[in-house]
């Protein structure tokens, strides 16, 4: 995986997840919290989650083959997808049946000083996992929002990590509040009620990154930015005068398909087009290094055709629907 994929926050993650994962056990262990069980589990998964998208990454890098000319690159939305709905969502369900189980059959947290002195050790260490996963992602968000990122991010793996270390500081929060108050008050209603916030928490989670990864799997276009720069660089002013319609679409989050029907003189040669053709996409991948494939379909640009409005179904690259030729 490269280095935009953000492996180093997820090393760093999978290593913090590990450690607390195995506290909050021994915790449980000694305490019988409930919120401690279910942050445990929910650290499992962390580490389950990072797991998978190593795997993902080592995956997408294979050559492309006959049968799947384009490459692996998806692999990467494939593993994310999975993170997203099945180690999020089993973490979460769990957590709302602990809590549940908890809040019907509560009982007093033995050996209070387990679990509060493992939430301050996971605090502290998923801190640093998610101040890692910030410096990572600020390499590439730009001047985007946050919100922005999340959205529009074509490497999956850093917007999982981003949200399933929020997730993941959040719950500590709320399994330390649950805790505190079930000492407090002697109720351990509280731990299951702190237990079953985290289900919710990390269900939202699970919700909001499999939209996200959905539509990276169905295909999404390069960035408007992204766009322009193609655009621009496929006219030359001289054999192509300009994109009559452009179709983009991300093979892989490095990998970016580009299909174009471009207009050129009616005097040109065909060894002029050809070199033409060549030239622009040499313009295309100096702009947009991302942009791999690339597909310049040539022909006639006509006023009296381009009057009439784009054709939404016209398919760059191949067979111009009847009736709609220039």
């Amino acid at each position: 995986m490269s280095a935009s994929g953000g492996t180093k926050a997820i090393v760093a993650a999978l290593a913090a997840n590990l450690a607390i994962a195995a506290a909050k056990f021994v915790a449980f262990a000694f305490s019988g919290s409930s919120s401690m069980l279910a942050e445990g589990v929910h650290s499992l998964a962390d580490s389950g989650n990072q797991a998978l998208l190593l795997v993902g990454g080592k995956k997408a890098k294979r050559e492309a083959t006959p049968q799947h000319p384009f490459g692996y690159g998806r692999e990467r939305y494939i593993y994310a997808f999975l993170v997203s709905i099945i180690l999020f969502s089993v973490g979460g369900m769990f957590a709302l049946y602990e809590g549940y189980e908890k809040i019907k059959h509560p009982h007093e947290i033995e050996h209070w000083y387990w679990p509060v002195g493992v939430l301050v050790f996971a605090i502290i260490a998923e801190t640093f996992s998610f101040r890692t996963a910030i410096k990572e992602s600020n390499l590439l968000r730009g001047k985007k929002s946050w919100k922005e990122f999340v959205r529009h991010a074509k490497a999956p793996e850093l917007p999982v990590v981003l949200l399933e270390d929020l997730g993941a500081l959040v719950g500590l929060i709320l399994a330390l509040g649950g805790v505190s108050l079930a000492l407090l008050t002697g109720d351990g209603v509280w731990d299951g009620i702190g237990t079953i916030c985290i289900g919710v928490l990390l269900v939202l989670i699970a919700v909001v990154l499999a939209i996200e990864t959905k539509s990276l799997l169905l295909g999404e276009a390069a960035g408007a930015e992204d766009e322009q720069k193609i655009e621009a660089a496929i006219v030359d002013g001289d054999v192509v005068t300009r994109v009559i319609h452009m179709r983009t679409l991300h093979l892989g989050p490095e990998e970016l398909l580009v299909a174009a029907k471009i207009a050129v003189p009616q005097s040109d040669t065909g060894a002029e087009i050809a070199s033409a053709i060549d030239a622009a996409e040499a313009r295309i991948r100096e702009a947009v290094p991302i942009a791999r494939v690339i597909y310049l379909e040539p022909d006639i640009y006509s006023e009296a055709e381009a009057a009439k409005g784009a054709d939404r179904h016209a398919a760059p690259g191949g067979p111009t629907p009847p009736g709609t030729e220039h």
